[in-house]
């Protein structure tokens, strides 16, 4: 427990577990919706704050937070109007935030794309007070929308049409869930990096689904999860010094196969015996009592 002497830990194993939570938390329903990608998009649109940042001198983390927000609202607008399919929007998104990223890094003083790494792919040591403070921040936001609101987001997650149907206010709560994502890849980004946070968001999810079909149960394996790779991750990164997105995703992807190979067994079991109560309940609707006579039964 020596890394617990050095500030720069306390401060990288808080962010952590700030990223464990709130990763999932919104992850659940971007797979429910089947954007899973869209942490990529956001995240390669993070790059270009994150660039401005550095060029007007501004805090890079906050810069990222407005222009990946900014971009999930327009894939919104772009997917509600533009009748351009997601996967269009999502590709504009790649290219344009990647090109926006190198382009103003390039731009500002002294800058070059060197300064970029710890953004993409996370980074222990360079996470600043100031960075743990707009992480809480944001990640406090995350948590409020995703329990706060998890049966409306569920609803229209699960069926936009009938969601509309009951009067819920299904645009505004999908704008909502974009600028949420959009929060989520910035909180997450000094931790796991813009690269990979969208393994975050999905495989934890995946991983539980494994082994729960209900929301809440889900939901907080997920989360459950996603604390612990990300804690294990930043402590196995300081150790063996490697770069904690990377080992933080290998270790979610563990997680996910072992959690496939046990749950496998399992739900044959679970299969079987429905299979044996269906075969049994069959047997028990052909043998009818059937009355010949006065009070004589028999079987048919």
């Amino acid at each position: 427990m020596d890394f617990l002497n050095y500030a720069f830990m306390q401060r990288a194993l808080l962010a952590a577990v700030l990223v464990g939570v709130t990763a999932p938390a919104i992850g659940i329903y971007l797979v429910q919706r089947r954007q899973a990608l869209m942490g990529d998009g956001i995240g390669h649109v993070a790059m270009t704050g994150v660039g401005l940042g550095f060029l007007l001198s501004a805090s890079p983390v906050w810069m990222a937070t407005a222009v990946s927000v900014l971009g999930a609202v327009l894939m919104e607008l772009i997917r509600w109007y533009g009748r351009t399919r997601g996967d269009i929007a999502l590709a504009m998104l790649f290219y344009g935030g990647m090109a926006g990223g190198v382009m103003f890094i390039n731009l500002a003083p002294g800058g070059s794309n060197a300064n970029l790494t710890s953004y993409l792919f996370g980074s222990l040591s360079t996470v600043s007070q100031s960075d743990v403070l707009a992480i809480c921040l944001l990640a406090a936001f995350v948590v409020l929308v995703t329990l706060g609101l998890r049966r409306q987001l569920f609803a229209i997650s699960q069926d936009e049409e009938f969601a509309r149907v009951t009067g819920l206010p299904v645009r505004a709560l999908n704008l909502l869930t974009a600028v949420t994502a959009a929060v989520t890849v910035t909180v997450a980004m000094r931790v796991v990096g813009l690269l990979l946070v969208s393994a975050l968001m999905v495989v934890p999810v995946a991983a539980a689904q494994q082994l729960s079909r209900s929301f809440a149960a889900t939901f907080a394996i997920a989360v459950a999860i996603g604390v612990t790779v990300t804690i294990g991750g930043t402590i196995t990164s300081y150790y063996q010094d490697v770069p904690p997105g990377a080992t933080i995703v290998l270790l979610t992807i563990a997680a996910f196969i072992l959690l496939t190979a046990l749950a496998t067994p399992l739900a044959r079991r679970r299969a079987r015996a429905l299979a044996a109560a269906q075969a049994a309940g069959d047997a028990a609707e052909r043998t009818v009592p059937v009355t010949r006579g006065a009070g004589e039964e028999v079987s048919v």
